[in-house]
């Protein structure tokens, strides 16, 4: 062989070898989530994943049900930089960054609608902001899951009054505890990995959740009551740790902002296709859907939670430009 084309070869092999080595020792990001297959959180990380893969060399494994611990767990090793992404309930950050329990006051949402408009407004590139500061992590992706409403196995919930007596879990959130105490009952706090034996062994008699999730968890199994509230409209920010995404190049950056983005735009339309069709299920599982007139319970929210966060949130200037962007009366 001669000398120039044995350099030649030689160079190649190690080319060769070095992009194998690359390929092999490559690790794929973790993503992980409270909810399981077939919840709204589940159908955005998937639609992620698959768009986020598509435009990058990159893979990610996804972790549901809480297999890489709790929500706010996740939060805390997002911050850290050893895990990459999470998607988790909102107020499940809210600890780590106060303002965005602002999204999270009780019946600052009232429609898919405005939470679209409010996802996209300055209002929420503020938010970002904030928990990038505050919890080293950066929102890329919201999911759309829907109003909590609240579920239970010992009566129909039609009233307020009709709240005595009943033994209610709340995620570990101040506000939605207070929302509770406002409604005249002192809820249980309990982590989501420990509702559904909670529920099955009577610890408690009811929950809020999505009706989508409900019905994809299977809660009509340990669950006879529906009472259709809409105090807390749920957005589930997926989140990537800052330290990871500063290492990452330009090109990747941009491809984890687009992917949350068709991600998001993904979990609105088919939480508007879902929900009709989750409840129809749920009906058919044996639950009793009870409406609920919500006069007195939107009273009691606003005029006892809403002035205690004034502060922690940013103050009601705060609150006002987020009444702006969605349409909605200042106070």
């Amino acid at each position: 062989m001669k000398p120039k084309l044995r350099s030649f070869t030689t160079l190649l092999s190690i080319v060769l070898l070095t992009s194998s080595l690359s390929t092999v020792t490559a690790k794929p990001f973790k993503m992980t989530l409270g909810g399981g297959e077939g919840t709204a959180q589940y159908s955005l990380a998937s639609k992620f994943i698959e768009e986020f893969e598509k435009n990058t060399k990159n893979t990610v494994r996804l972790f549901p049900n809480s297999q890489l611990g709790s929500e706010q767990n996740t939060v805390i090793e997002a911050s850290m930089g050893t895990l990459d992404f999470s998607v988790v309930a909102i107020n499940n950050i809210t600890p780590f960054s106060p303002t965005v329990g602002v999204y999270t006051l009780p019946y600052m949402i009232t429609s898919l609608e405005e939470a679209e408009k409010l996802i996209q407004s300055d209002a929420t590139d503020v938010i970002v902001a904030n928990t990038v500061r505050d919890a080293g992590v950066r929102i890329i992706s919201w999911t759309f899951s829907g109003f909590r409403v609240l579920t239970n196995s010992k009566k129909p919930i039609k009233t307020l009054d009709d709240l005595d007596g009943l033994v209610v879990r709340v995620p570990k959130n101040k506000i939605m505890i207070d929302t509770y105490k406002a409604w005249g009952i002192n809820p249980t706090p309990m982590a989501w990995s420990e509702l559904f034996t909670a529920l099955q062994q009577k610890v408690v008699d009811g929950q809020d959740l999505p009706l989508v999730d409900i019905a994809s968890l299977k809660f009509y199994e340990i669950q006879k009551y529906i009472s259709l509230i809409h105090y807390n409209f749920m957005l589930e920010p997926m989140i990537v740790s800052e330290e990871v995404f500063q290492k990452q190049s330009k090109s990747v950056q941009a491809a984890i902002i687009e992917a949350g983005k068709v991600a998001t735009a993904h979990s609105a339309k088919l939480l508007k296709e879902q929900e009709a069709e989750a409840l129809k299920k749920l009906k058919a599982h044996g639950m009793e859907i009870n409406e609920v007139d919500e006069a007195q319970w939107i009273k009691k929210a606003s005029t006892q939670v809403w002035p205690k966060y004034y502060e922690s949130v940013g103050g009601k200037d705060k609150i006002n430009i987020v009444l702006k962007s969605i349409g909605r009366e200042e106070i």
